[in-house]
């Protein structure tokens, strides 16, 4: 199944075991929740599935490659203790907790997630003398004495044989208690997951033209070659950061995540052309409505592959722009809570008090990113409340040795402020969606490009969610068209089919 099919089921089988009865217990008892086996060939976002599964469901994420395990760190070490039986006292071997149950723990206290999923990767590579434990692990959820926390759900993943030398046969015994679910690459829904999270234009314009070159692992006489969706994804996060510090990606970078030298040539290739294309089109004008003639002219004329480029870069710049808006207005309504809070204290107008109570809230912070899943939104929006703490630190520092309502109203004050650019935010990447369409019109008239336009922002969730706070009028009048002509299109095949 794709990896959409997958998360369903996945998300299903959590809900389903994270149900209890009235009395707080749950309906299905963990040594009876069979964990759930990801089985697929490698790099097509097995450990994505989960940490975004983790994140809508809102529990807590540990995550552990078992090939890293040995079975001193799985069971935990041995020791001799003492115990009494029946008058007698014996010496007996006991075990220190599990690293990896020790994670999970560490998880609960950082996170204040009680329930949660423990996810164990390359399963099926697991050492010869760790193979027998894991049977008694699937079945209840324990290494040596100590068992998973009541609440967190096993899931497991592995590789084929035919990707891995190291996976380990699983015999009847071992299926018998698991629930699997085989996962095959997927473009279109890892292009789903790749919008969201802001994979670079470069490598979606590629693929949206090369869906074959998506994922590949091909045997030849000069060795294995493969390209896979994690490939893809630490490349893009790659070319951002060269971007940001002014170096110049080629080839070479290219193969070292493309492994294979032929997409990654011709990836190379059409990097450079992307990038000439940013520079000819001049982004920023056509978004800020001051192209000229000539730009749109030769939008015009262009192939469909160049409008497919340009397309790209215009949603990159404007869905950019959205994701920024809403990372702020989270971070800004996070923060507007905590400083209710604060008015509530007695010492709210206190400098040093309100000083103090600013640094507790950059030790939450830091906390509560620590203990997060891995999902960059989360990442972003604690980062940049962060930013925003610091600023109102700076206004209450500015108060001098003021206190009473002073040193409140700084922090009003430097609030007000904040939102006040929130707005100006807004106005500005509602401005830049708007020209887009302007743009599209002119230079495409009524194109399938205006219909990737409504599509792609329709489909991104930073930017569906800035048009449904914000709006967009070109955006409402050609989605508009567009479900109408969809209809229309639906009525007339109706009517073919019945004979009319």
């Amino acid at each position: 199944m794709t990896i959409d099919e997958a998360k369903v089921q996945i998300r299903n089988a959590m809900t389903a075991y994270f149900t209890k009865d009235r009395f707080g217990r749950y309906r299905m008892p963990p040594e009876r929740q069979r964990p759930i086996f990801l089985m697929g060939p490698p790099g097509i976002g097995k450990t994505a599935i989960m940490e975004q599964t983790a994140a809508e469901l809102g529990v807590g994420f540990v995550s552990y490659s078992m090939t890293h395990h040995t079975r001193q760190s799985a069971l935990g070490l041995p020791f001799i203790t003492k115990k009494n039986y029946g008058g007698t006292e014996y010496d007996i071997s006991e075990y220190t907790m599990s690293e990896i149950i020790a994670s999970v723990y560490d998880a609960m206290e950082a996170s204040g997630c009680r329930e949660g999923i423990l996810f164990l990767d390359e399963i099926n590579c697991v050492s010869e003398t760790l193979a027998p434990a894991m049977l008694q692990f699937l079945q209840y959820k324990t290494f040596g004495r100590h068992r998973v926390p009541e609440g967190w759900i096993v899931v497991t993943a592995g590789n084929p044989p035919e990707y891995n030398r190291s996976v380990r046969e699983f015999d009847i015994a071992t299926w018998d208690r698991l629930k699997r679910i085989d996962v095959e690459p997927d473009y279109e829904a890892w292009r789903s997951y790749a919008r969201d999270i802001g994979v670079h234009a470069a490598v979606l314009t590629y693929l949206d033209v090369r869906k074959d070159d998506f994922y590949r692992i091909e045997t030849t006489a000069e060795g294995r070659r493969f390209v896979t969706a994690r490939g893809w994804t630490d490349l893009s996060d790659m070319l951002h950061l060269y971007e940001l510090n002014g170096l110049a990606p080629d080839e070479k970078l290219m193969t070292q995540y493309l492994q294979h030298p032929k997409i990654a040539r011709n990836f190379a290739i059409y990097y450079d052309l992307f990038q000439k294309y940013r520079s000819d089109y001049q982004i920023d004008r056509i978004l800020s409505g001051a192209e000229d003639e000539t730009i749109l002219q030769r939008a015009r004329d262009a192939r469909f592959d160049e409008r497919l480029t340009l397309m790209g870069l215009l949603l990159e710049a404007v869905a950019s722009s959205a994701k920024q808006v809403c990372l702020t207005e989270d971070a800004l309504t996070d923060l507007r809570d905590r400083l209710r809070l604060l008015k509530t204290l007695p010492a709210a107008g206190n400098r040093a008090e309100a000083t103090a109570w600013l640094e507790q809230q950059e030790e939450a912070l830091a906390k509560k990113s620590l203990s997060a899943a891995r999902k960059e939104d989360a990442e972003a929006a604690l980062q940049r409340e962060a930013e925003l703490l610091d600023g109102l630190k700076a206004a209450v520092e500015q108060c001098g040795a003021e206190e009473g309502a002073a040193v409140f109203g700084a922090l009003q004050s430097a609030y007000a402020g904040q939102v006040e650019k929130l707005r100006t935010m807004a106005a500005e990447t509602g401005g830049k969606m708007s020209h887009l369409f302007r743009f599209c019109e002119k230079a495409f008239s009524a194109g399938q490009e205006l219909l990737i336009a409504v599509t792609e922002l329709t489909a991104n969730s930073h930017t569906a969610r800035f048009i449904g706070r914000y709006g967009c009028e070109e955006y409402y009048a050609h989605n508009r068209d567009l479900l109408f002509n969809q209809r229309q299109r639906e009525i007339l095949s109706e009517m073919t089919d019945l004979g009319l």
